[in-house]
């Protein structure tokens, strides 16, 4: 890669001051690769990607992030973007010494990039979507994006669209390949085996649906649309989760009272016996349980607006164990797995009572539930195919230069 004009131009404008790495913890012994991930985007991708690298192919993983990513793992280091001038990557380089940089998205930062090309550092772009100079470096840089990307081993893109725009802005097209999407991991809920064989033999053919995370504003729609299901499905079942404990002693009082239900409650050990319309679950556990038991499920919180409202359980983990997937506009922190979703037509949007009350009566087919269930489920497994991919060229560019 030449050293262009528009990359001294570049240094030359992003000076900055060097940051200490008096509080930087010593390297590790063995293979260390150095994961970026620029924003939230890829944060969760990026985040899976270094605990399988971690745990399943025993490497060190520096990850550096804008955005502190959700992770305590004693085999993974985190440190904040470091700044990106010449100084600052000689120092980086210097002290990790990493055997392969790996960036997300298709930020390029041009400093450290070249000074790892000078010292034969592969590097990668995964989960990649376009080309561009970090955010807020953008400018007139003559030849440095082309220069950038002409010298990663391997750029890894989440479809064609993406590759073809590598390939324009400069990238080797052999070093060009379409991995997908990687997987956005949610581990996947756990259950006791011996329960929930218990509670399906008890459910018999019975179907069920599942509300999780449900808030008070959003209560009535599920009432609702639980009434009107049951004209369709007398036998039906709805096991509900609130967002707040406090809610379940009115909720239970209210359907008592002015529904008429049959109501039990999972924290007085009761059960869903034959005559049980509603099993109020415990707010933010045993979800792995009711996922594998209910054919829907509708995310709670998705009908809400503002700051209280959003998604707030992980709609891949009801994807994951097969539940088909109900859900409101309002995707909170799952924007982006609620897209992968939606644009491989495997959720149901439902923007109000009305349109939940005939979303749930719709889904009650099981040919309906089953194809939007395995829609989604083919959006988790595609993701896991593509983090296998990533994986595999990673772990080749470091044994090819170990």
């Amino acid at each position: 890669m030449a050293y262009s004009l528009g990359l001294t131009l570049y240094n030359l404008a992003n000076r900055r001051a060097v940051a200490s790495v008096d509080n930087w913890p010593a390297r590790p012994a063995g293979p260390l690769v150095w994961l970026h991930a620029p924003g939230p985007e890829s944060l969760s991708q990026i985040t899976g990607l270094a605990r399988r690298l971690e745990e399943d192919h025993g490497l060190n993983i520096l990850l550096t992030s804008d955005t502190p990513p959700n992770l305590r793992h004693s085999g993974i280091l985190l440190q904040p973007s470091p700044p990106d001038n010449p100084a600052e990557a000689r120092r980086m380089l210097d002290h990790w010494k990493p055997d392969l940089i790996a960036f997300a998205e298709g930020e390029l930062r041009p400093a450290v990039l070249y000074e790892a090309h000078e010292r034969r550092i592969p590097s990668v772009l995964i989960d990649a979507r376009a080309p561009c100079i970090m955010r807020g470096r953008e400018g007139w840089w003559p030849g440095l994006m082309r220069g950038l990307l002409g010298a990663f081993d391997a750029v890894l893109t989440v479809d064609s669209p993406a590759a073809r725009a590598f390939r324009r802005a400069g990238a080797d097209g052999k070093a060009v390949r379409v991995t997908g999407r990687m997987e956005t991991p949610s581990a996947v809920p756990r259950c006791a085996e011996a329960e929930r064989a218990a509670l399906a033999s008890l459910l018999a053919t019975r179907p069920v649906w599942f509300a999780s995370g449900l808030p008070e504003a959003e209560e009535a729609a599920v009432i609702a649309a639980h009434r009107e299901a049951m004209k369709l499905a007398h036998r039906l079942l709805l096991i509900l989760s609130p967002q707040d404990p406090a809610r379940i002693p009115p909720l239970v009082t209210q359907m008592e009272q002015d529904e008429g239900w049959v109501v039990a409650v999972r924290n007085r050990e009761e059960e869903p016996e034959p005559d049980v319309q509603v099993y109020i679950a415990e707010p933010g556990v045993e979800f792995g349980l009711w996922y594998r038991l209910a054919s829907i499920s509708y995310m709670g919180g998705g009908m809400t607006a503002g700051p209280a409202g959003g998604i707030t359980h992980d709609p891949m983990e009801a994807a994951a164990l097969g539940s088909a997937i109900l859900h409101g506009p309002h995707a909170g922190a799952y924007g982006v797995t609620l897209g992968r979703l939606a644009s491989a037509q495997a959720t149901s949007l439902v923007r109000d009572a009305a349109d939940l009350s005939s979303g749930l009566a719709e889904l009650l087919s099981p040919d309906r539930s089953a194809r939007l269930a395995q829609a989604a489920w083919s959006v988790e497994s595609d993701g896991a195919e593509a983090t296998d991919k990533v994986i595999k060229v990673i772990c080749g560019l470091i044994k090819g230069v170990a």
